[in-house]
């Protein structure tokens, strides 16, 4: 099932049916972006970005889904049946989901070790910031990882997991990729875009502190450029699965940061119920 190697045999063109959106993009700042996870002291702006949204056609990926792989736009979709019953269990996600997540991953990547270290729940309808863990879509683009923090997380953790000679494995190839599913009926409302990553420049990428209570991480902004080619998967459901590249340690022409966002559709019914979904983060080690 490897979606690695794959060779585009067709250009991606305007021929693919299309909506046009309002995506968020950063505004260019002189000073580094510093979006805090909670509510800062009196006086400290949640954040000191400013974003302004530009109208884009985001491009149906379904009939071109086999001929994009992670190596090279940044993205890649599968269809995956699960056994998960429940996805706001938590323990079932980890008992069940995390094992099946991670063999995929193997399959799809070709990776001999993966570790899942983190998830995500989103459900506009149910999220209650500082009560649960269930969050809102995100409505800016952005990567979740970058060149300095893929490696600051990924030492963090292995070491929360009691990992022997975590240097030597993070000198091997190892990415982080995310892997984004629907958990109820198909989605309508706030589906997810993702950016071809060929069509990012390295100037449109911005470092900016994301700062938790206990630990300040850093992500990507992104700066608009009228090269990115957006994508997605319309009316995606529970037996499927779209996997995200935010970081990858090669330097050799492997794609290492791919953009995404959740985007208003126009055309999503009025009373569309809000999106559901749950997206891991995970460490895919390549073969030495």
């Amino acid at each position: 099932m490897s979606l690695n190697n794959q060779v585009l045999d067709k250009p991606i063109s305007a021929e693919l049916p299309y909506v046009e959106a309002n995506l968020s993009y950063l505004i260019p700042m002189a000073e580094k972006p510093v979006n805090y996870t909670y509510e800062p002291p009196l006086g400290i702006p949640r954040t000191n970005a400013t974003y302004q949204t530009h109208k884009l056609p985001i491009y149906n990926a379904r009939s071109i889904s086999d001929n994009i792989s992670l190596d090279r736009e940044g993205f890649a979709f599968t269809g995956h049946n699960t056994n998960v019953r429940n996805f706001y269990d938590e323990d079932e996600i980890r008992r069940v989901y995390y094992p099946e997540a991670e063999q995929l991953l193997k399959e799809v990547t070709g990776a001999t070790k993966v570790v899942i270290f983190d998830h995500t729940l989103r459900n506009a309808g149910q999220s209650k910031p500082g009560e649960n863990n269930i969050k809102e879509p995100a409505l800016r683009v952005h990567n979740d990882f970058t060149a300095k923090s893929g490696y600051t997380r990924a030492h963090l953790e292995l070491a929360a997991r009691g990992i022997d000679d975590i240097d030597t494995l993070l000198k091997q190839r190892f990415a982080i990729v995310n892997v984004w599913r629907a958990i109820a009926q198909p989605i309508q409302e706030s589906p997810l875009a993702v950016c071809d990553a060929q069509s990012i420049a390295p100037t449109d990428i911005v470092a900016g502190d994301l700062v938790y209570r206990d630990r300040v991480g850093e992500t990507y902004g992104v700066t608009y450029n009228s090269k990115h080619k957006w994508f997605y998967f319309p009316q995606m459901h529970r037996d499927e699965a779209l996997f995200i590249k935010c970081f990858d340690s090669a330097e050799d022409g492997h794609t290492r940061f791919a953009a995404h966002t959740a985007f208003e559709d126009p055309t999503s019914p009025a009373n569309a119920p809000p999106r559901e979904s749950i997206e891991l983060r995970t460490f895919v080690f390549y073969p030495a």
